[in-house]
């Protein structure tokens, strides 16, 4: 590794850090114990007479928060934030160091199309100042629009080089997977059934007790995927969380299939056909000690296949069911006895996506389907949920990618603040629209009519 051309030796962040080297990690770095100002100051604490100067410090973040458009609660406990605002803290540990190498490992998942906009000119204005940055996403849009060069890695080989302005993104894909990545628009047949979701007038708090769900009402029929499209933070975690009985709903109720599931537990609204895909893979979605193969057995564990006498695991049958799913939703990692904890991100997202589209099951709840997946799995996880949808299944779907959305929604919902604060069709309304509603500029309830 070489800093302006002279070797240096890095063992540890401290070392990196001392270099003028910051990032923003993907899987958070964060204490969750602390106040997120003190997560941002960590390690770069200002004192004076032995007491860390926190008024100088809140000053300062402050006004970066403002500048870059990141609202944080500083005095919040990280344990008690939201998925998002964990990474927003991310961002602002780099920023209030004034770092001069940048490292941004998807930044921008749980931004609005503006706010994404806005960073993007916030990178390009470091570069014209003399920062370096590496930009580390699966997002080709955003790649092609503020890279000026781009590498391309492929099961841990540099495929090769090329610079933004000689490429595009159908290369770039076929770069990145080894084989032509197909981004038209997923074929959805099949009629709309009966409502299966049903949510009415639901009132959810958060970790901290004040309320983040307030008054939501929506249905879901079968053969329909009803996207959520909202910044990290304003209720839909709770939201899903509450469905899934993962989170006690103060008032409103719940309904799968017509029946009232409210506050139930996870397995008795699980045992009424409803899968889910979490959004936090490594606090809700995986057991990271335990290896693949148990992984992908949870839920299964005492059916007939797998299990004798009520107590004794037929090993032979769960480690070739492992071994399937292993190679069909092509999980990569040293195979199916590896602890998950181990593997990527990437990798554990396709433990959890191969688990929950195992079961036959008529509702799924998704949350944050392909974050830090590579494109191909993309491809392929859009076409499965599809398919699950043409299939019947009644879908509600939460992404921090509004294209995302757009591909695989047949209605979307926007939430700010703990409320639903449009409804519409997909053909209905552009994604900058839809970036409106999430930040609240029009509120009250519309419909656009296809």
């Amino acid at each position: 590794i070489r800093k302006n051309g002279k070797p240096v030796k890095i063992d540890n962040p401290n070392d990196a850090t001392a270099l003028g080297i910051g990032m923003v990690h993907q899987h958070f770095k964060l204490i969750d114990v602390f106040t997120v100002l003190d997560n941002i100051i960590l390690g770069a604490e200002t004192t004076k007479l032995g007491f860390i100067q926190r008024k100088e410090a809140r000053k300062k973040v402050e006004e970066l928060s403002e500048k870059y458009g990141l609202k944080v609660d500083l005095d919040a406990k990280v344990e008690d934030i939201t998925v998002g605002m964990q990474q927003r803290v991310e961002i602002l540990k780099m920023l209030y160091r004034d770092n001069e190498i940048l490292i941004f490992d998807e930044p921008t998942a749980v931004l609005t199309p503006q706010e994404i906009d806005e960073l993007m000119a916030t990178m390009k204005e470091f570069a014209r100042e003399g920062k370096s940055i590496l930009f580390i996403s699966h997002k080709l849009n955003e790649i092609m629009a503020v890279a000026d060069r781009v590498t391309v890695l492929r099961k841990g080989k540099c495929i090769g080089t090329v610079n933004t302005c000689d490429t595009n993104k159908q290369e770039l894909s076929n770069m990145m997977v080894g084989r032509p990545v197909l981004f038209d628009h997923l074929e959805k047949t099949g009629e709309t059934g009966d409502v299966v979701i049903g949510v009415e007038d639901l009132r959810v708090g958060d970790n901290r007790g004040l309320e983040a769900v307030r008054g939501v009402s929506l249905s879901v029929r079968a053969g329909e995927v009803l996207g959520i499209a909202a910044i990290e933070g304003n209720g839909q975690s709770e939201l899903l969380e509450a469905i899934c009985g993962l989170r006690r709903a103060e008032s409103g109720h719940v309904r799968i299939g017509g029946e009232d599931v409210t506050n139930r537990s996870p397995g008795e609204i699980r045992a009424r056909g409803l899968a889910n895909i979490p959004e936090d893979r490594l606090a809700t979605g995986v057991d990271k000690f335990a290896s693949v193969t148990d992984n992908l057995l949870v839920g299964r564990q005492r059916d007939k296949e797998f299990n004798a006498l009520g107590f004794h695991q037929k090993r032979s049958s769960i480690e070739r069911y492992a071994s399937e799913l292993y190679e069909r939703f092509d999980i990569r990692g040293a195979g199916i006895d590896t602890a998950v904890g181990s593997m990527s991100g990437g990798n554990m997202q396709k433990v959890v996506v191969a688990r929950e589209f195992s079961f036959d099951s008529p509702v799924l709840i998704i949350a944050q389907p392909t974050r830090g997946v590579d494109v191909g799995a993309i491809e392929f996880i859009h076409t499965r949920i599809i398919e699950k949808r043409n299939a019947g299944c009644a879908i509600l779907l939460c992404s921090a990618d509004l294209d995302e959305v757009f591909r695989l929604s047949d209605r979307i919902i926007t939430m700010y603040e703990g409320r639903i604060t449009g409804e519409f069709h997909t053909s209905g309304i552009t994604k900058e629209e839809i970036g409106w509603y999430m930040t609240g500029h029009r509120e009250g309830k519309e419909a656009a009519k296809a």
